[in-house]
């Protein structure tokens, strides 16, 4: 922590789950949280449990407004319980529920808005579901509070033939996502921005040049704003 910021990403908090938050998991959790200080602290927007069953899967939620108001208020006794806001990622997703009546934007921002928390957004997640779903990702993009996008996710995906993207973190970012990252930063501003590889790793040089297109990107649309760097956040990690 002296010489770099640390963050936490939890996988487990079930937000979207019908039962009650996990009280042992978030004392735990609290605890790690005390030991670690970290800059902040993000879990996903998604349900990975049922009747005491973990899929080990981010799951998607049905967009309407009562499930929005439901996650929205787990969140709330979150955050009420660690004592801190928690950033929100978006998920993959490749299904989509026949009662959902909202987008998935409208919906991820009446959660933030009415949790009064903060988004991880994840842009490489943007891509694949508007490539899944047949969306514009730029319509995404523009339909988000600013204020609340706090933190960056890249990765790279795979293919399921010629139908469906799958967010395996396997492979390089590809440029339509790079092209994503671009008009997020110029909307959004400077943002700490993680690169997530979690397989088929390639040489170390690879993995930096990476790195180094994601600072390039950043300090290039920043100085055509000319907008500071600001949310104490220019870093970059894979």
């Amino acid at each position: 922590r002296q010489d770099y910021p640390i963050v936490m990403h939890g996988v487990s908090m079930s937000l979207g789950s019908a039962e009650p938050l996990d009280i042992d998991y978030l004392k735990k959790l609290k605890e790690l949280i005390n030991r670690v200080e970290p800059v902040w602290v993000s879990e996903h927007l998604c349900w990975t449990k049922k009747t005491g069953h973990d899929f080990h899967e981010l799951l998607p939620l049905p967009y309407d407004k009562v499930t929005a108001q439901f996650v929205a208020d787990k969140v709330q006794q979150a955050q009420d319980f660690l004592g801190r806001r928690l950033l929100l990622e978006n998920v993959s997703s490749y299904l989509t529920y026949s009662h959902s009546a909202m987008t998935e934007w409208e919906f991820y921002s009446e959660v933030v808005e009415k949790a009064d928390c903060l988004m991880l957004f994840d842009i490489n997640n943007v891509y694949v579901n508007a490539f899944n779903h047949n969306f514009n990702p730029l319509d995404y993009l523009k339909n988000v509070p600013k204020e609340r996008v706090w933190q960056f996710h890249l990765a790279g995906h795979s293919t399921e033939g010629d139908k469906v993207l799958i967010d395996t973190h396997d492979y390089p970012v590809c440029e339509e996502v790079w092209d994503l990252y671009k008009e997020s930063v110029r909307l959004f501003g400077a943002v700490s921005t993680m690169i997530e590889r979690d397989g088929n790793y390639p040489p170390l040089s690879e993995l930096i040049e990476e790195i180094n297109s994601c600072k390039k990107i950043m300090h290039q649309v920043l100085q055509a704003n000319e907008e500071p760097v600001n949310r104490e956040s220019e870093s970059t990690a894979v």
